[in-house]
């Protein structure tokens, strides 16, 4: 069916509002953070001098060096582990004729309406008695389980539409089970793997809640986490917050970029047909 000009000429126009929509509030802080600091500044005004120092000042004031070991330490502890727990079970979910999967599944399902905040108090003493607060592992871990039951469907997903010719050839072949998964299954997951590990990562990073409630030293904290301790030092400065902000936002800017063909193959990649 062909599409007309009238047709396409909304569809372009729709989508220009919604990429203005989408960019005006990153174009305002931007403007913002280059005001003299502790001024007040109105609209979307391009100040007469530009302060590029706001950027230098709230880095240095925010401590970010610190803060980004702590949040690579973070990510380094959720994504890999989260992926890979996932992957597996996945794999077994959509895959493979596993024991209880439909409970299993119910499970996962369930845990995907369990919110954040109706955990926290419960988890907050459960990390407690396990002595590990004011540690990366108070985030790492519980960031652990609470990412499963979306990682697991979103693997699953994956894997259940795998045709079933693929496994079959593989073991007239002589292929176990792990060999089927690493090696005939796993490649052909690259898209769905690395979206996903795409999708952990950002969460992880943009982590708020945990990391305010379950660690009280900002240096141990996520990126986002650290951000309520610098607005209560620069809450009034408000030039010096919106480029404290850019600078926590723009790593997340950066990865997307970098991989979003990686995450759009993901989200359009249908069954595979064999």
């Amino acid at each position: 069916m062909k599409t007309s000009a009238r047709e396409l000429w909304t569809g372009r126009g729709l989508l220009v509002f919604v990429m203005l929509i989408t960019i005006i509030p990153f174009v305002s802080l931007f403007v913002t953070a280059l005001h003299a600091p502790g001024t007040y500044p109105s609209g979307l005004a391009w100040p007469a001098e530009p302060h590029w120092e706001n950027f230098v000042n709230a880095f240095k004031a925010a401590k970010m060096g610190k803060l980004l070991q702590s949040s690579l330490l973070i990510e380094l502890g959720v994504v890999p582990a989260a992926v890979l727990m996932s992957t597996l079970a996945g794999f077994a979910l959509g895959h493979l004729k596993v024991p209880f999967r439909r409970t299993l599944l119910v499970i996962f399902v369930l845990g995907l309406t369990l919110p954040f905040e109706g955990i926290i108090v419960p988890l907050y003493y459960q990390i407690r008695s396990y002595g590990l607060l004011n540690t990366q592992w108070a985030i790492i871990l519980p960031l652990l389980g609470l990412f499963m039951p979306f990682a697991v469907m979103w693997m699953r997903a994956h894997f259940v539409n795998m045709p079933e010719d693929l496994s079959e050839a593989a073991r007239v072949d002589g292929a176990s089970t792990w060999q089927l998964f690493w090696r005939i299954h796993v490649p052909l997951s690259m898209p769905a793997i690395s979206s996903l590990a795409i999708l952990l990562f950002l969460w992880t990073w943009n982590q708020f809640l945990l990391a305010i409630v379950l660690v009280d030293d900002p240096s141990k904290r996520t990126m986002a986490g650290a951000l309520g301790a610098f607005q209560g030092q620069w809450g009034t400065d408000i030039p010096m917050l919106c480029a404290g902000s850019l600078l926590i936002l723009t790593p997340t800017l950066l990865v997307f970029l970098a991989f979003q063909r990686q995450f759009v193959a993901a989200l359009l990649q249908g069954a595979v047909k064999g």
